[in-house]
């Protein structure tokens, strides 16, 4: 893969957002999409699984939803 993990580019994409409450994964998606290259189909499967792993692991924080929907800080 020409590209860095999908956890990492999911913290570069929050980084740079820099939302208060938090990104949406659709904006994550977004972000990522338009700065590394990936195929905006099957990135979306990394990127929901990406965040669920993050958030169970502790290094994400779901500040709103359930899942792979809501809200995500670092």
């Amino acid at each position: 893969a020409k590209h860095p993990t999908f956890f990492e580019m999911i913290a570069d994409a929050l980084k740079k957002l820099n939302e208060r409450s938090g990104s949406s994964r659709q904006a994550i998606l977004k972000f990522i999409v338009a700065n590394y290259p990936v195929e905006a189909k099957s990135a979306n499967q990394h990127i929901k699984i990406a965040l669920k792993n993050g958030v169970k692991s502790g290094a994400l924080k779901q500040s709103k939803g359930t899942g792979a929907s809501g809200s995500f800080k670092l």
